[in-house]
């Protein structure tokens, strides 16, 4: 086997970069290390910026032919993008639960799926993109959405392979080329969409992929003249960094981030389904950035919706996730669970009290933990720990559950249990959120916009607004006069 190849969960995973088509080695590498056991999975190219700057001259080269393909043959090129993934979803299934934790069946019977959809979708909805023309004194207007260049897409850990292709199909979609640079934590999926995309027919330098860590690779690329346009999924700190560096450019940023949800669940919900809803924000060991981690519950119900949500967090199992049983996996990395412990033990300084949890499991799993008696203003519930770490706080009225769910300076989801029609309507129309759900959780249409408000993001993703980020849009104005008579 080649020294550039490893083998994870029985899979082959290429370790070098993808660029122009090509598989490119780095001098230095890192160690991807599997959340669940500790154990190496790989020694990974670790980009410097010359591979940074190859890949977008790479990207750069081949745009004006990707640009320029007619749209039903782009259309067709990431349907047979899709196809390689359903094909090889047992596979991507196993690699990026060993390479993130994640659990496997989870991974089996809906990430994977909706990674093909994802591409299925925006090259659908690619045949179907227009606007009705309209007329301004007798004059015609024309709008169309032009390619708009090499982009940088920065992806997250938490859900890899499923978050770069909410960006990367709808960026190829429009006609763009890429440079896919993964997190450093979960670096194998990425790689193997590289395959699949080649295999698919993709052309050289359409779709790069470059590894490496943080600033070393991203100022590389944030910074670059040459990129069009940058996407990003990540924290806040990060956020800002990359924002100063497209700056110099004036490079249009598309920004999801942070989340501290909450979950408002009044005295006329369903219990029971309220209770499953705040135990499902447990999903992902917490890893998850639209979590409802703020529980706000009416005070009536209070006492009986924490005695519920005991007894069922309770029977959560945590371990392996590829056991089927399994409910909870482990945290990302070492670094991860150093930080959610000192949010957990800071606030039981501070008073809070562990209901469930509180502590560290074996190797990099937390167990789920319920903090009561914390203040507003306290860090726990301000900040995003990232980790099965919830928060529980009542309410006595209406007014005082929507101030506590606004009270933060992120935006990004709510959750709403509530079995008053005319009660949701209200309640929802002033929650501060890119995305309500009333009564479910996690309910995703690629038709709706994504995105969140004030410090959870800028911009939206989805459907037509994914379109309108990825392309540069044009309104051609005809006049109805000058035109010479060629008959």
């Amino acid at each position: 086997m080649s020294e550039h190849l490893t083998t994870v969960a029985g899979v082959a995973v290429d370790t070098r970069h993808w660029i122009g088509g090509e598989r490119v080695a780095s001098t230095d590498t890192f160690t991807d290390v599997s959340p669940i056991d500790g154990a190496p999975l790989g020694e990974i190219s670790r980009a410097t910026a010359a591979e940074a700057a190859a890949a977008v001259a790479a990207a750069k080269a081949a745009f004006p032919g990707w640009a320029a393909t007619p749209r039903a043959e782009r259309a067709r090129l990431l349907h047979a993008v899709a196809d390689g993934v359903e094909r090889r979803a047992e596979e991507l299934a196993l690699v990026e639960t060993t390479d993130n934790g994640a659990l496997l069946r989870s991974h089996r019977r809906g990430v994977m799926p909706r990674v093909a959809h994802n591409f299925r979708f925006f090259a659908d909805r690619l045949l179907g993109l227009e606007h009705e023309d309209f007329t301004t004194r007798d004059h015609t207007n024309h709008v169309t959405w032009d390619p708009a260049g090499p982009c940088v897409l920065i992806t997250p850990w938490n859900a890899p392979l499923m978050l770069a292709t909410w960006k990367v199909a709808p960026a190829l979609a429009a006609g763009n080329t890429v440079v896919l640079k993964p997190a450093e934590w979960t670096p194998l999926t990425a790689s193997l969409l590289a395959d699949i995309a080649a295999e698919a027919g993709l052309p050289p330098g359409v779709l790069n992929v470059v590894q490496g860590y943080g600033a070393e690779i991203g100022d590389a690329l944030t910074g670059h003249p040459d990129v069009r346009r940058i996407s990003f999924t990540g924290s806040v700190p990060t956020a800002r960094h990359i924002a100063a560096r497209a700056a110099a450019n004036l490079t249009p940023l598309s920004l999801e981030l942070g989340g501290k949800s909450p979950l408002l669940v009044f005295a006329d919900a369903d219990l029971d389904l309220a209770v499953d809803l705040a135990v499902e924000q447990y999903d992902n060991a917490g890893q998850v950035c639209l979590a409802a981690t703020r529980l706000l519950v009416e005070e009536a119900v209070a006492e009986e919706f924490l005695h519920r949500f005991v007894a069922k967090a309770s029977g959560l199992r945590q371990g392996d996730p590829r056991e089927e049983g399994t409910d909870i996996g482990p945290t990302i990395h070492p670094r991860q669970l150093e930080k959610i412990d000192g949010f957990v033990q800071r606030a039981r300084a501070a008073g809070a009290r562990a209901v469930i949890g509180g502590h560290r499991g074996q190797g990099q799993y937390y167990a789920p933990t319920l903090l009561t008696g914390v203040r507003q203003d306290s860090e726990v519930v301000q900040e995003e720990v990232f980790g099965p770490v919830l928060t529980l706080q009542t309410f006595a009225t209406e007014d005082e559950a929507v101030a506590l769910a606004n009270d933060t300076r992120f935006g990004l989801a709510a959750t709403l249990a509530t079995g008053d029609r005319e009660r949701a309507d209200r309640v929802t129309a002033r929650l501060v959120a890119g995305t309500v759900w009333v009564n479910c959780f996690f309910v995703r249409d690629l038709r709706a916009p994504f995105g969140g408000s004030r410090q959870s993001g800028v911009g939206r993703e989805g459907d037509v607004w994914s379109f309108d980020f990825f392309c540069d849009l044009k309104n051609t104005v005809t006049a109805p006069k000058g035109w010479q008579d060629h008959g």
